[in-house]
């Protein structure tokens, strides 16, 4: 991942402490991570106790929390290159800022390794090599990974595509910064105007709506605070809805990567991991998969 993929994780992992939800999941989060749990329950049931567990691009280590609820005598160990990570379940130790192209760890040191939404956002070759040099021989792989024709990738792409309605057809945070500017103690109706208008359009609670409303509250504030406060504030804004376009872009990356099922399965049988299981995984029966979970073995 490039340096702003970093950047924009490490921000969304920062904003996702005390959350349950998800983050970047559609609004029927809770049947897709009902699915999630119950897929890595049922793994868990699988693996031997006492094996030594690692869990790339853990983020809020939530795998490995539903592994110790089915199976507590593991040895679980998360790593993700976001800089900053929520804390991790009881249990669990997680490393920050580490790529999964250069794993800090000694050759077959663990067990198994898992990853749910992460494995097919670095060098899918290069991170299969690195997973088959810290397996045991025999070991496991197992990821749930994105799909390109998915609800989670729907769902981002019309955050992303009304993220940049704020800035590019609106360009909210040019014309909030300019009425400071000019000494406005209020919202300018520019801004009144993009609140109504993403309501209208996109729905109240789409992000449209909601950063036009945190600009709007965020002026509003100048009667109260010093300029270069309200200023500073409405920077935050717009480099955190920045960093949500770039995560955004990198997950539409990772849904291409395992769209080419070829090129994808190549680089696992390339580095000596062997299909065991593969099958797609929804949210009901009859509802659009939403991911594909994925089972290799080191070897033969």
């Amino acid at each position: 991942m490039s340096e702003i993929n970093e950047q924009a994780w490490g921000d969304f992992w920062a904003q996702q402490q005390g959350r349950s939800d998800g983050g970047c999941l559609p609004d029927g989060y809770r049947a897709i991570e009902t699915a999630q749990r119950q897929i890595w329950s049922d793994f868990a049931a699988s693996l031997e106790q006492g094996s030594s567990v690692l869990d790339l691009a853990t983020g809020d280590g939530r795998v490995m929390a539903w592994l110790i609820a089915k199976s507590d005598a593991l040895a679980l160990t998360g790593v993700d290159l976001a800089p900053k990570l929520p804390p991790p379940p009881a249990g669990a130790t997680v490393k920050a800022g580490v790529a999964m192209e250069d794993l800090p760890f000694e050759n077959g040191h663990f067990d198994t390794v898992v990853s749910q939404f992460g494995f097919e956002y670095g060098d899918v070759a290069r991170v299969a090599l690195e997973v088959a040099r810290v397996l045991r021989p025999g070991g496991s792989l197992a990821i749930l990974t994105h799909r390109i024709d998915g609800p989670i990738l729907a769902h981002n792409s019309a955050r992303r595509m009304q993220i940049g309605w704020i800035f590019n057809r609106k360009d909210l945070f040019r014309l909030a910064h300019e009425a400071l500017e000019a000494g406005a103690t209020t919202a300018p109706m520019a801004v009144l105007q993009a609140v109504q208008e993403g309501a209208q359009r996109f729905g109240s609670g789409s992000a449209a709506w909601e950063i036009a409303e945190a600009v709007r509250r965020t002026m509003e504030l100048r009667s109260q605070q010093p300029r270069a406060q309200v200023a500073a504030t409405l920077r935050l804004i717009a480099d955190r809805a920045a960093n949500e376009i770039a995560r955004i872009d990198s997950l539409g990356a990772a849904c291409r990567t395992t769209a080419d099922d070829q090129g994808f399965k190549a680089a696992l049988d390339g580095a000596g991991l062997t299909t065991v299981e593969q099958k797609a995984v929804s949210e009901a029966e009859g509802a659009a998969p939403f991911a594909d979970f994925r089972v290799f073995r080191l070897g033969q």
